[in-house]
C-alpha cells in the first residue's frame, strides 16, 4: 500500500493513504541501519499490521524529489510564502531569505499577502513593484473576508505545498479555510497524537483532496542563508539573470565593482532597491561568516 507521511512524532509516522485514511506506522530497522530517516512528505510503501486500528510498518521510502533541512521535509512541489500586507508589515529581508532558500532548492514560490482588506493606500502597489519584476506569482488575500481563497485552492491543486511565514500573518486562518473537516481524514489521528504545545514544533501535511496537500511549517523568525559561497548568491535572485555576463568584470559580484550592470539597473529602478539591499546584506554575511 502506497501513501505519504503527513506527520512524524516520537518515532511514529502517520501515513495518509488516499481513500483509506491515515495509518500509524513505525519505520523498519533497516532504515536506521542505512541512516535514512523518514521525513514528512516522503512517499512510502507500508505493510498493514492491523486494518481496524490502522497500524502498519513503513517498508520502503521512494526516492525524494527534494529535501529541506529546516523544516525537515521532502517532496515539496512549491512553497506558498505568506506575509501580511499590514499588522505586521512585511519584513522584506526575511521574505527574501526564504525566496533564496527556495531558489537554491529549485522549489517554485508563490507569494501570498494576507490581510489585503486592511491595506493602506499604495501598499499593494508597492509590493507589486518589488516582487512582480522577480517573476514570483502574487496573491493578495484576506482570510477574514475569504478574498482569493478560490484562487489559492487552484494554485494548490494536485501539488504538495509548503506554507510558510512568520507568526501573526494569518497562516492558520488560511489553512483552516483551505482544509475543511470533511476532507481532513485526520480527526482521530489528531486526537491520538496530540501533545499540547509539543505538536506546533513539527511540520505537518494536511490532505485537501486526493492528491493535494498543504504543509504547515513551524513559524520562523530568521533564516540563516550561510551554507554556500557568496559567489553563488546572485544565482538566487532571478531578476539579476538578464544582466549576467554584461558587467565590465567577469564574475562580477554586483557589490563593489565598477561598471556593474546590476547596480546600474538598481539606480534606474529596473531592479527594486529593497531587493538589492537584501542581496548586499546576505552577501556581506556570507563574506564575513567565520570558517571552522
Amino acid at each position: 500500500m502506497h501513501g505519504k507521511i503527513v506527520k512524524g512524532i516520537a518515532g511514529f509516522y502517520y501515513v495518509h493513504v488516499v481513500e483509506s485514511g491515515v495509518y500509524e506506522c513505525k519505520a523498519k530497522g533497516i532504515f536506521r541501519k542505512e541512516k535514512v530517516k523518514p521525513l514528512v512528505g516522503d512517499n512510502v510503501e507500508i505493510e498493514v499490521l492491523e486494518e481496524g486500528e490502522k497500524i502498519g510498518n513503513i517498508i520502503r521510502i521512494f526516492p525524494r524529489e527534494n529535501e529541506l533541512v529546516r523544516p525537515a521535509v521532502a517532496n515539496i512541489d512549491q512553497a506558498l510564502v505568506v506575509f501580511a500586507v499590514l499588522r505586521p508589515a512585511p519584513h522584506y529581508n526575511l521574505l527574501d531569505r526564504f525566496l533564496v532558500m527556495m531558489e537554491r532548492k529549485g522549489i517554485p514560490a508563490i507569494l501570498c499577502f494576507n490581510k489585503a482588506d486592511i491595506a493602506k493606500e499604495g501598499q499593494i502597489e508597492e509590493l507589486q513593484a518589488i516582487y512582480e519584476k522577480c517573476g514570483y506569482p502574487l496573491v493578495f488575500a484576506s482570510a477574514l473576508e475569504g478574498k482569493n481563497i478560490g484562487r489559492i485552492r487552484e494554485i494548490l491543486k494536485g501539488k504538495t505545498t509548503a506554507i510558510a511565514g512568520p507568526s501573526g500573518v494569518g497562516k492558520s486562518s488560511l489553512i483552516n479555510l483551505l482544509t475543511p473537516e470533511a476532507n481532513m481524514e485526520t480527526g482521530a489521528v489528531s486526537r491520538k497524537i496530540e501533545r499540547g504545545k509539543h505538536t506546533t514544533r513539527h511540520s505537518e501535511l494536511f490532505p485537501i483532496d486526493g492528491d493535494s496537500y498543504i504543509m504547515d511549517t513551524p513559524g520562523f523568525s530568521s533564516l540563516y542563508v550561510n551554507d554556500f559561497e557568496k559567489e553563488e548568491l546572485k544565482n538566487y535572485f532571478p531578476e539579476f539573470a538578464e544582466y549576467e555576463g554584461t558587467c565590465r568584470f567577469q564574475g562580477c559580484g554586483h557589490v563593489h565593482e565598477p561598471g556593474c550592470m546590476v547596480k546600474e539597473a538598481v539606480e534606474d529602478k529596473r531592479i527594486h532597491p529593497s531587493r538589492y539591499r537584501s542581496y548586499t546584506e546576505m552577501y556581506e554575511e556570507l563574506k564575513n561568516r567565520r570558517r571552522y
